[in-house]
């Protein structure tokens, strides 16, 4: 005997359940139609925290109660690093290359020269004097390097150009969120009111800002620290080799910037400075490798353990994770904000995570602010009732 179970919806259930899903549908094309100008957003937003510390340091220097000096003053050292390193940086590296490619040749010739075997293999092969062909070979292979960097860069000044242009673009954003965003914060605290669960959120938001700032804060210190020592055993190296000393500088900076990436940036950039001064001397390149690896030591024992402390004292296997989907989500910069973003989700879950596996609801019953807290909770509700906000109950 079969039994039979009719299930009958009603139109209005069914239009509710299909709308719901177009919206779902319509959320995702958005973001996805969005991503780019969303990611300049997120961009501006992270650089606004990053150089927040800063600006409150020139504040309390100047005695400014206004934010626009600080923040003109912090704009003007950045932007001038960025220039300074682009202007240093960007020449020498293609410089050199072209250099290195330019004296291959004389370089390949004058190391095979009292190398007799090798014409010897050309003549087992039935190819006279191989060693002159390989000379022609690379001698060709180095003009043509050489002439493709150069149309490369050229080709390149459009890309260049898109670029600087959505870095201006961030720069003016974070700008705003720096002017503006405390008192578009202060207005949506008063919305809130001054109840334990505004108090709570007003505290959570805080400790995200703060995780941020504190780590790119260090983060640059460490990278300044690698910068000036690579600096000078570079300028060393180039006395010892008769090397040219000006490149001393241009190293300490690409060191110092590849050092804010994490866990592998501050090989990396040594082993781009490593290459560039072997183009020069290979006994250089060498003597360079092994401050390398001296000095990399020194920083994960010494170095960022004392500047750094425990950070945000996540596990090697979160960070190592973080940094990858960092990579291959958004490339470097993703392996940069990486981190912090890893840092921020640990926040989250170290003040909402209890309260969820307790009873599945967050709540601020066990919140007790700071006095500090306190005193900005009674800050923003002198502020919501100056500007007439209306608080809902």
């Amino acid at each position: 005997m079969s039994t039979t179970t009719k299930v009958q919806i009603d139109t209005k259930t069914f239009v509710r359940f299909w709308l719901v899903i177009i919206g779902f549908i319509a959320v995702g094309y958005f973001l996805y139609k969005a991503s780019f100008g969303l990611s300049i957003i997120f961009a501006a937003l992270f650089f606004a925290l990053a150089i927040s510390p800063l600006v409150k340091k020139l504040a309390s220097i100047f005695k400014s109660k206004s934010r626009g000096l600080p923040i003109a003053v912090s704009y003007i050292l950045v932007v001038g690093f960025i220039i300074t390193f682009c202007s240093i940086v960007i020449p020498t590296v293609a410089n050199e290359s072209v250099k290195f490619f330019h004296n291959l040749p004389s370089m390949i010739s004058t190391a095979t020269e009292h190398v007799g075997f090798i014409n010897d293999i050309g003549e087992s092969l039935g190819i006279e004097n191989l060693q002159s062909e390989l000379t022609q070979i690379v001698t060709k292979f180095s003009n043509n390097m050489a002439n493709n960097l150069g149309d490369t860069l050229t080709s390149s000044i459009n890309s260049i150009a898109s670029f600087f242009a959505v870095i201006i673009l961030a720069l003016v954003l974070a700008f705003f969120m720096l002017t503006e965003g405390p008192k578009i914060l202060d207005r949506i605290y008063g919305y809130f009111g001054n109840g334990k669960n505004a108090r709570r959120t007003q505290h959570v938001i805080g400790r995200l800002a703060t995780t941020v700032s504190t780590y790119v804060s260090s983060a640059v210190t460490v990278a300044l620290i690698n910068s000036c020592f690579t600096a000078v055993s570079a300028f060393i190296i180039c006395m010892i080799f008769h090397i040219s000393p000006e490149l001393a500088l241009p190293f300490g900076l690409i060191t110092g910037v590849f050092s804010l990436i994490p866990m592998f940036g501050s090989f990396i950039g040594g082993a781009i400075v490593a290459l560039l001064l072997g183009f020069n001397a290979l006994w250089a390149g060498v003597a360079f490798i092994i401050y390398t690896i001296i000095y990399l030591q020194i920083e994960a024992n010494i170095i960022s353990p004392k500047i750094q402390g425990k950070g945000m004292n996540l596990p090697a296997l979160v960070v190592l994770s973080a940094v990858t989907i960092g990579v291959y989500a958004f490339g470097l910069p993703g392996a940069i904000i990486s981190i912090p973003i890893a840092g921020c989700i640990k926040v989250l879950i170290e003040e909402y995570g209890s309260d969820l596996m307790d009873d599945g609801k967050i709540n601020a019953s066990n919140f007790k602010p700071t006095p500090e807290e306190k005193a900005e909770s009674k800050r923003i509700a002198e502020f919501a009732k100056e500007e007439k906000i209306v608080v809902k109950k």
